[in-house]
C-alpha cells in the first residue's frame, strides 16, 4: 500500500524556519520524483518544489527560490523541504506527492499525502 506522510508543519514567526518531512512507504522512492505542493485558504493548490530521482534535479517556484531547499534520501525513503526566511504568504497546507519526473501538471501525481499545516504569523 503506497503511503506518503508529511510532518514538520507548525506555527512560526516571519523570518523563521521549518523543515517538512515526507515519509514514503509501500514503494521504492528511488524510482520516482517527489513534489511539494501547497494550498492556502481560498486559493488553488500550487507547486512549490520537486526533486527527480534520475539525476537529482531540483525545481522551485519563483516565490520560494533562494529560501526553500528540497532534498531526499532514497535509502531512508524520505524527502525533506527546508524552508527558511518564511513569510506570511507561505501559510498553507503543504503536501508531498509522487510523480515520474516532476511534471508541471499536478494531475500526473499519482499519490498524495494528507498534508501538514504551515502558519507564518507574528
Amino acid at each position: 500500500q503506497v503511503q506518503l506522510v508529511e510532518s514538520g508543519g507548525g506555527l512560526v514567526q516571519p523570518g523563521g524556519s521549518l523543515r517538512l518531512s515526507c515519509a514514503a512507504s509501500g514503494f521504492t522512492l528511488d524510482n520516482y520524483a517527489i513534489g511539494w505542493f501547497r494550498q492556502a485558504p481560498g486559493k488553488e493548490r500550487e507547486g512549490v518544489s520537486c526533486i527527480r530521482s534520475s539525476d537529482g534535479s531540483t525545481y522551485y517556484a519563483e516565490s520560494v527560490k533562494g529560501r526553500f531547499t528540497i532534498s531526499r534520501d532514497n535509502a531512508k525513503n524520505m524527502v525533506w523541504l527546508q524552508m527558511n526566511n518564511l513569510k506570511p504568504e507561505d501559510t498553507a497546507v503543504y503536501y508531498c506527492a509522487v510523480d515520474s519526473y516532476c511534471s508541471v501538471d499536478e494531475g500526473t501525481y499519482a499519490y498524495w499525502g494528507q498534508g501538514t499545516q504551515v502558519t507564518v504569523s507574528s
